[in-house]
């Protein structure tokens, strides 16, 4: 799945969403994301999630991060960005240590998708983001169980007809030990009750909310325990 432009009326952001190109500002880096208005991918909701990365400085390096619906592909280019970092022993630069990132998305979206991220990422990050297939529910075995510390997702929660193909593919990814990071407005009673459904498979803590842009970022986890990240 991809992200669905959604602004409520004009401002910066509506003209973001509706220009060719976007502009952002993550990780001491200038992004510049291609974007094509008739087909989804637009990164309102996501800046809120890349926000709240660097702002709580949360620890990516060396983590297994996958993105589902990444559309416009800002979120994992920022995720990649955050997480990169270096061994060094002895004061001597020996490889690097970053953040594994598996950008997702359907088929259609693949080839946009890699031209972002490629265009956006310095060349010694390029290998550690990969754009990979995934239709919820259908792609799972080219996905290892279990394999990721964290997963995310940026107003992914829209259409109640994908909602326990998304669930399923939540469980798949998960060990117990993953995150689930969802940043997402709620719009409608359906997205009420994809939470309930999130709720009844995972411990649900809603950790940030956005009130300039009613955003709010949901942190799941398996199990009954609010462990740090």
């Amino acid at each position: 799945m991809a992200l669905v432009p959604y602004e409520e009326g004009g401002g910066w952001a509506a003209r973001q969403l509706h220009s060719p190109s976007a502009t952002f500002r993550f990780a001491s880096r200038t992004i510049r994301l291609q974007q094509d208005w008739r087909r989804p991918g637009g990164a309102a909701v996501a800046v809120v999630l890349c926000a709240y990365l660097e702002m709580e400085g949360i620890d990516l390096r060396d983590r297994s991060v996958i993105e589902l619906g990444a559309g416009t592909g800002l979120l994992g280019i920022v995720v990649t960005l955050l997480g990169k970092g270096f061994f060094v022993v002895f004061h001597v630069l020996l490889s690097p240590l970053g953040a594994r990132v598996t950008i997702t998305d359907r088929a259609a979206a693949l080839e946009f998708l890699e031209s972002n991220v490629q265009a956006n990422l310095p060349p010694e990050l390029r290998p550690r983001a990969v754009v990979k297939e995934l239709t919820w529910g259908k792609d799972l075995d080219n996905f290892p169980p279990g394999a990721f510390d964290f997963i995310l997702g940026a107003d992914i929660v829209y259409l109640e007809e994908t909602f326990a193909e998304l669930l399923q593919t939540l469980e798949h990814l998960c060990s117990d030990q993953t995150v689930i990071l969802l940043s997402c407005r709620i719009r409608y009673d359906r997205d009420l009750k994809f939470l309930k459904m999130l709720r009844d498979r995972f411990s649900v803590y809603e950790v940030h909310y956005d009130s300039s842009k009613d955003v709010h970022i949901y942190k799941a986890q398996r199990g009954s325990r609010k462990d740090d990240f």
